[in-house]
């Protein structure tokens, strides 16, 4: 879209190629009030410093249907380094020994703390595993005195019920953006059957 001006009150075409999100940024400044209950068939175990091609499958199962891909382009090292850093922390919800989905809690602005990544696997989705996962970040996030907002981001490649999700369980939405990005299935990233209900477009 170099030199194409955004139209704020209508439409911007985007070349073919390129894929178009809204980006919805949500918040909260304290401790909602709710619990999700017990669960004796799941656990949270902590990832530290994943090795790439482990990550890579897990990020590819969790998000492949909803065309994440930022992790995809990164080189083993790169990708290692950044999973690896202090200020991030990574934990896998587990059932019967396997991961059914991913929580990334990004704590470099330690007063600020980000939900970098949050999601299951297909196979998960629905009877309150999300709810139970969020609650144990919601619990980790804000057990730490120097808290005092809470952070996610979501858009419109992402599951149409996360928003939803996400304001359910105390977040409060603050701010949009438009995301333009080079549309992964046609490079080969992700198979261009995957998240059709943002359509592919281009050769």
């Amino acid at each position: 879209m170099s030199g194409q001006m955004l139209d704020l009150d209508g439409y911007t075409d985007i070349p073919d190629g390129k894929v178009a999100f809204v980006v919805t940024f949500l918040e909260m400044h304290a401790a909602p009030g709710w619990n999700a209950p017990q669960r004796d068939d799941l656990e949270l175990q902590r990832w530290t410093s994943p090795e790439a091609d482990d990550y890579r499958t897990l990020f590819r199962q969790v998000g492949e249907d909803w065309i994440w891909f930022g992790r995809l382009t990164m080189s083993n090292e790169d990708l290692e380094s950044m999973l690896a850093e202090p200020a991030r922390e990574n934990f896998l919800p587990m059932r019967n020994g396997k991961p059914v989905g991913m929580l990334e809690l990004d704590y470099s602005n330690p007063e600020e703390p980000e939900l970098a990544y949050f999601g299951l696997t297909p196979d998960a989705i629905g009877g309150g595993t999300g709810r139970w996962l969020m609650a144990r970040a919601l619990e980790m996030v804000w057990e730490r005195p120097e808290t005092r907002r809470f952070w996610v981001h979501t858009c419109t490649g992402d599951s149409p019920q996360a928003i939803g999700f996400y304001t359910s369980c105390g977040f409060t939405p603050y701010k949009r953006a438009i995301e333009v990005a080079d549309d992964p299935r046609l490079s080969g990233l992700l198979g261009r059957d995957k998240a059709p209900h943002v359509p592919v477009l281009g050769a």
